[in-house]
């Protein structure tokens, strides 16, 4: 049995990986466009359309849940949509139905969550996983970071629209890698 709260296909899917390496493809179009009109190309002016690029995502993501779904249930795993609390060594608890399913053996796999740093004007802010749904581009971006997680996101945020400034701290930018 596979209890999941949320959707199917965990982090790297649905709020990491996947949405995020489709966020650099769309990003780099923009050089594509500059350069074919040194070979010859005459494009009218192109226009990034942030909404196209997150409704591209969502179907993306949904198709991808629904491989995973299928794939689960072909393999004969029964696929429930709750969450799950362990009550012991051998059993957890489905909060939708109440159900208790026991088990030899149980895998806890909770996924991470971005938190937000304290200080004044965090209301401000957003996490990692909230980029994915903004309904608008934001006109100015800072990104709180230096790790893998936030060059990640500065190259395609930064890369949509040529007036968007990131900024980042140089000497810390990768430093644990």
């Amino acid at each position: 049995m596979l209890a999941e709260e949320y959707r199917l296909g965990g982090t790297c899917v649905i709020r990491g990986c996947v949405p995020k390496k489709l966020f650099v493809y769309a990003s780099r179009f923009s050089d594509t466009f500059d350069e074919a009109a040194e070979f010859g190309w005459r494009l009218s002016l192109p226009h990034f359309d942030w909404p196209s690029l997150v409704a591209a995502k969502d179907r993306e993501i949904a198709r991808l849940e629904g491989l995973y779904g299928a794939g689960q249930e072909s393999a004969g795993v029964e696929v429930v949509r709750s969450r799950a609390v362990l009550e012991d060594a051998h059993t957890v608890r489905l909060l939708k139905s109440g159900r208790r399913v026991r088990a030899r053996t149980i895998l806890i796999a909770t996924g991470p969550r971005p938190e937000l740093p304290r200080f004044d004007g965090i209301e401000l802010g957003i996490t990692s996983d909230a980029v994915f749904d903004l309904k608008t581009f934001p006109r100015k971006l800072v990104i709180g970071g230096a790790g893998y997680i936030a060059m990640a996101f500065a190259g395609p945020l930064c890369r949509v629209g040529k007036r968007r400034h990131c900024r980042l701290p140089r000497k810390q930018c990768l430093a644990r890698l």
